[in-house]
């Protein structure tokens, strides 16, 4: 099944219409002043943006946060604030990173050689390595926030959202997510609504955690594969059973904290 025939019935002029009212009244509801939100460079991040100005306008800021980004990412969204007409604030959190991740490291290596060579075997340091950079991304959006009280818009799809690919307390930390409804296919739709610039639309998706890194090879899916399976159920078994698996490890990404009763 193409993506053309999974967006039948799909409007992305009237559904603009209406997520731009639905963040006005968020806003409106939380007493806020504006939007906060992080420009990437990606396509999900200028949507968001987009549909902000518009329900807001004038009371948008776009945060840029390189972080041993690709130069590329800053340029392509300088772009997108460009073609919408938000004013944007550049952080660059690349010494912060590095101390951080110095002091880190200084103290993991107190484990033992055994214990230190089996976790970077496993992955696990890059990965923890890499989820610093949301988290200080994160933690960068509600400090504006909070100066402008404004409400930080996330930048989550469905996609992403049903398989957990986002960093807890990272990207996932937000106070709003104009989009989360919406699979990836549908976003592109969306895109080219709004006047999302092509480049935009077209670039392979990355949460740029590392250099090379993308977001299909990362999740060892495809977001056609991914899009079909949640909008019709028809996948094949060895899709079906990775984005399974991945609902079911990332569970406690969508819930809050248990607690004992």
């Amino acid at each position: 099944m193409s993506e053309n025939k999974l967006t039948i019935g799909f409007d992305a002029t009237s559904e603009a219409a209406r997520l731009a009212d639905w963040i006005a009244g968020k806003v409106h509801e939380a007493g806020a002043d504006g939007i906060v939100v992080g420009l990437s460079g990606g396509i999900d991040s200028a949507v968001t943006a987009a549909l902000s100005a518009r329900a807001v306008p004038g009371r948008v800021m776009g945060l840029l946060m390189p972080c041993h980004s690709d130069p590329r990412d800053l340029e392509d969204a300088r772009l997108v604030a460009s073609t919408i007409g938000i004013p944007t604030v550049t952080v660059n959190l690349d010494p912060v990173y590095d101390t951080f991740l110095s002091a880190l490291r200084a103290a993991a290596g107190t484990g033992t050689p055994a214990e230190q060579e089996a976790a970077a075997a496993s992955g696990r340091v890059r990965l923890a390595e890499a989820n610093l950079k949301p988290r200080l991304r994160m933690a960068t959006l509600y400090y504006f926030a909070n100066r402008l009280h404004y409400l930080v818009a996330g930048t989550g799809n469905r996609s992403e959202l049903e398989v957990g690919y986002f960093t807890k307390y990272g990207d996932g930390g937000v106070d709003i997510l104009p989009i989360g409804h919406l699979v990836k296919h549908q976003v592109r739709e969306l895109a080219q609504a709004l006047g999302i610039p092509e480049r935009i639309i077209t670039r392979p998706p990355t949460a740029g955690l590392w250099v090379g890194q993308t977001d299909e090879g990362e999740m060892g899916l495809t977001y056609a594969d991914l899009d079909r399976y949640l909008l019709t159920g028809e996948a094949s078994p060895e899709v079906r059973r990775r984005i399974e698996s991945m609902q079911r490890q990332s569970q406690h990404k969508k819930v809050p904290p248990p607690i004992p009763s």
